[in-house]
């Protein structure tokens, strides 16, 4: 810790600072709570994100078993981009899922099952959710991240910069009351030379 000038000057610079810290601790509480709140409802969206693709899940159950022919479904069906927007959440920029685009190749309706209509069908959205659960898993990762940042500063303000700011203040304003109080006693010792002189 570095050593403490006891003036003035000192004293105005450590008080600016405490109203810096106290004007800016308020600001972090807000951008912590906004960010809880994003975050508990990020996670909401991603329990109903995996809900719904474990319902699809569940739906294709039944006519599993034809999956196990050899007619390529994994070769009809690929994500060729996952679109996404940028958004501001108390400072942080994350990103926001907007849709994804499923290629679908073409296929001899004549030569595959039927199945594969509605395989295709249901493959593609959970393609869609998964890519969409990806996305919502970036975003919380990144509001968690800030949030862990927020709360460090929010910790080192309350518990560290705001009362080393205060003690700092108090220490000059001490000596500084000292020094003004050794100083009026020296000059009433002086005066009274002086009359005693006179």
């Amino acid at each position: 810790m570095q050593k403490i000038k006891l003036t003035k000057t000192e004293l105005r610079k450590h008080k600016n600072h405490l109203k810096r810290f106290n004007r800016y601790l308020p600001i972090l509480y807000i951008k912590k709570q906004q960010l809880q709140n994003v975050i508990e409802m990020v996670k909401i969206e991603l329990k109903r994100v995996t809900a719904e693709c474990s319902k699809l899940r569940e739906e294709m159950i039944p006519w599993i078993g034809l999956l196990g022919e050899e007619v390529g479904l994994s070769d009809l069906l690929s994500i060729k981009k996952i679109e996404t927007r940028v958004e501001n959440i108390a400072g942080v920029d994350v990103p926001v899922f907007v849709t994804a685009h499923i290629e679908r190749r073409e296929y001899d309706l004549f030569l595959t099952p039927l199945w594969v209509d509605s395989a295709v069908v249901v493959m593609s959205e959970i393609l869609s959710l998964q890519a969409e659960e990806f996305i919502l898993s970036e975003r919380l990762c990144s509001l968690e991240r800030e949030l862990t940042v927020t709360s460090q500063r929010v910790n080192l303000f309350e518990k560290v910069k705001i009362p080393e700011a205060k003690e700092t203040v108090r220490k000059i304003l001490i000596f500084l009351g000292d020094q003004q109080t050794s100083a009026m006693g020296w000059a009433r010792i002086a005066k009274k030379k002086l009359k005693e002189a006179e």
